[in-house]
């Protein structure tokens, strides 16, 4: 059985060493929502779900200290190139900006081809070899397989982050691996353009 979810992925860090990722997900076995993962500096993870069902399921497929439901919201502007989300303890504004080169790349390969599993499978080592810390295919657990097909990126270029009402600081130029799952995010902060799939397990 395959789930498919279609959407975004956006990480960034900022200066008191928090990293932030956040899922906008447009087509998924729910309707559409948003999720954070966040790492402190301390190395604590917690994931943010706006309910049950959706916590359940990402907790199963990576690792957090903390689970809170609250609701997540992920708005954008008319061109697309500001987020704001707000997401209990949490609050962004995130400024997008150009198409990256391997976003170009990715524009280059045929869309359906970008979005397979076969793809993600070859796709796999050059991205070990070019983005340390990211896979695109992986375990993600209880015998499930996951694989990303990305078939877009722009970087992000400004961000405004609070976590429990207290700024977070600056947007650092790179961001440091997370430790949520098998595969971290691209070390510049960026918003990617992807498909992941889950397989699982025959009953």
């Amino acid at each position: 059985m395959l789930d498919r979810y279609d959407g975004h992925i956006l990480g960034l860090a900022t200066a008191d060493g928090r990293r932030v990722v956040i899922g906008r997900w447009l087509r998924s076995p729910w309707p559409p929502f948003a999720d954070v993962m966040t790492q402190d500096v301390g190395g604590r993870r917690t994931l943010l779900a706006p309910h049950r069902d959706v916590a359940d399921e990402i907790a199963a497929t990576y690792v957090f200290d903390d689970v809170v439901l609250t609701p997540v919201r992920v708005t954008c502007d008319g061109t697309a190139r500001r987020w704001f989300v707000d997401a209990g303890p949490l609050t962004a504004d995130v400024t997008i900006g150009d198409r990256t080169p391997l976003g170009r790349l990715l524009r280059a390969v045929p869309r359906p081809l970008a979005r397979s599993r076969t793809f993600a499978t070859l796709a796999d080592p050059v991205a070990r070899a070019l983005l340390p810390g990211v896979r695109t295919r992986g375990s993600a657990g209880a015998g499930r397989r996951e694989w990303y097909g990305a078939t877009d990126q722009h970087a992000v270029v400004d961000a405004r982050v609070t976590w429990d009402g207290r700024p977070c600081g600056d947007l650092l130029p790179a961001v440091p691996p997370v430790a949520f799952g098998f595969s971290s995010v691209p070390r510049r902060p960026t918003v990617t353009t992807v498909r992941t799939t889950i397989e699982r397990p025959e009953r």
